[in-house]
């Protein structure tokens, strides 16, 4: 079956929301009794897995829906001044050209991602934004969205910038691409065995363009 669809993570994926998702989580970590991460951590952090993550930071599992109900809203206030990675926006504008569906599923909300989209002119590529606010349970979403879009897992590729990316799309059937410029690094993103690890966007055209070449 040949990819018709790519799908997109949205933070650390398309837009460069790094910074400034590490500065509205250290500034919640007293209200919610975890570590904050020093510019020194970061390095060490990236090549953790998401879940070594949260049990470093400290953090009891029952409060991250909550703690990511204010990271979203108080991204609210600065989405409009970032910017997609570098690279990205044309790599978004070649696929769309030759013809790809483009959809973006997140745990971030739809206004955040449409601000984002509307003030970038990135908007229009995209066919669907599909949130659902899990951490873990992200193949649940992905499932939710092929039910309701009437998509075979075999049409679908997913781009993600974390292990639990690799996990969810791992678990719903699909091809995975990994991307190193997020919020994992390269080295631990690689250990989980993505169909592809890609270093930058322009990268993402060769890779569809392989996806959805005829079996010899």
């Amino acid at each position: 079956m040949t990819i018709k669809v790519v799908i997109f993570d949205f933070d650390g994926t398309v837009a460069d929301t790094f910074d400034a998702l590490v500065t509205i989580s250290n500034s919640l970590a007293p209200e919610f009794g975890y570590l904050p991460a020093t510019r020194e951590d970061i390095p060490k952090i990236k090549d953790l897995t998401t879940r070594e993550i949260i049990q470093r930071s400290g953090v009891a599992i029952y409060k991250l829906p909550f703690i990511l109900r204010k990271v979203i809203a108080q991204l609210n206030s600065t989405i409009h001044t970032l910017s997609p990675v570098e690279g990205m926006k044309p790599a978004l504008f070649e696929l769309k050209k030759q013809g790809n569906k483009l959809g973006i599923i997140t745990s971030n909300d739809r206004e955040n991602v449409e601000v984002f989209l509307q003030h970038n002119g990135l908007l229009d590529l995209f066919d669907f934004i599909y949130c659902g606010t899990r951490i873990f349970g992200k193949s649940r979403v992905i499932n939710n969205f092929l039910r309701q879009a009437n998509f075979q897992p075999g049409e679908i590729v997913y781009v993600g910038d974390e292990t639990r990316d690799i996990e969810a799309a791992k678990k719903s059937n699909i091809k995975v691409i990994a991307v190193s410029w997020g919020f994992n690094s390269g080295n631990i993103l690689k250990q989980q065995k993505p169909d592809f690890l890609i270093e930058h966007p322009q990268q993402l055209i060769e890779v569809i363009k392989l996806l959805q070449a005829p079996p010899s």
